[in-house]
């Protein structure tokens, strides 16, 4: 049986990257003004980034279904007998169940897993839908394992400024005028569903420090007993300067130096909520091919 692998760019995962780790890859898209682009393809992150401090209108949409099903298509006419498809959280986006919907017509050659994770966790279920697919579990397998492993992940994140989240209606117009006035950075958690605030605090080295120690709170709880070769920490964000991804990252590094640490940009759909220099860390437990 063989088993191809698909996700799509909200995993942190480019078109570009998808192929050369032999996986597929749906770009979602971003709207900018009314028109649509896909990150990597007539949409750079520099040129996202900016227009978006601008002021330029940005927003999120969907593949269409026929793009979905073109791709899955073109993905069997390539010889492949079934297709794992990881999207984003169905607590988080509309994508996953339309997904399911538009699956019932492959007769069970399209799953379509659930499993509740974004962007670095997300990409740790990728990367253990290879290895189970490379095992010799079919698709349907590979979905249950997913689904049966989904909240062993957490992710937390914080943000430059409100305004993007005010915009997209995550917070109220007059909580992100105070909330900036102030400096606060609320400290977002998801495992999953909708992001949830744990905590609000004043200033980013603060927000940072208390991410970690946040994270390593969940090491004595919901990772508690798990060999620290299991886990493995991607730290992300939707930094202008590189430097502060390398110094954020280097951060995590030395809080876990006995976990295996990496850093992975933010998709610009992720980062038309968040805003730019927006930071966050998602820790997973690694599959274990069968």
């Amino acid at each position: 049986m063989k088993v191809a692998v698909m996700t799509d760019t909200n995993s942190g995962i480019t078109v570009d990257e998808a192929k050369d780790m032999g996986i597929f890859c749906m770009p979602m898209p971003v709207i900018i003004n009314e028109e649509n682009y896909i990150e990597g393809v007539n949409l750079s992150r520099a040129h996202f980034f900016k227009v978006m401090m601008d002021g330029a209108d940005v927003s999120t949409s969907q593949p269409s279904p026929g793009e979905l099903v073109d791709m899955w298509d073109s993905v069997f006419e390539k010889g492949y007998d079934e297709i794992i498809y990881i999207p984003m959280s169905s607590g988080l986006s509309s994508s996953q169940k339309n997904a399911e919907f538009f699956a019932k017509e492959y007769e069970g050659r399209v799953a379509i897993a659930d499993n509740h994770r974004i962007s670095v966790t997300q990409r740790q279920s990728v990367m253990d839908a290879i290895l189970l697919a490379k095992a010799g579990n079919d698709a349907r397998r590979i979905k249950e394992i997913l689904e049966e492993t989904a909240y062993d992940s957490v992710v937390y994140l914080t943000v430059d400024t409100l305004d993007y989240l005010r915009k997209t209606g995550r917070v109220n117009a007059t909580a992100a005028t105070v909330g900036n006035v102030l400096g606060i950075k609320p400290i977002l958690k998801t495992t999953g569903g909708n992001f949830e605030v744990c905590l609000p605090v004043r200033g980013i080295k603060k927000a940072m420090s208390k991410i970690i120690e946040e994270m390593n709170m969940e090491l004595k709880t919901r990772f508690a007993g798990i060999p620290r070769d299991e886990l493995i920490i991607g730290t992300a964000g939707s930094f202008v300067d590189q430097d502060d991804a390398s110094n954020w990252c280097n951060t995590v590094k030395e809080a876990f130096p006995d976990i295996e640490v990496y850093y992975d940009k933010l998709s610009c759909s992720i980062s038309v909520h968040t805003g730019p220099n927006a930071l966050g860390v998602g820790m997973s437990r690694r599959v274990t091919a069968e």
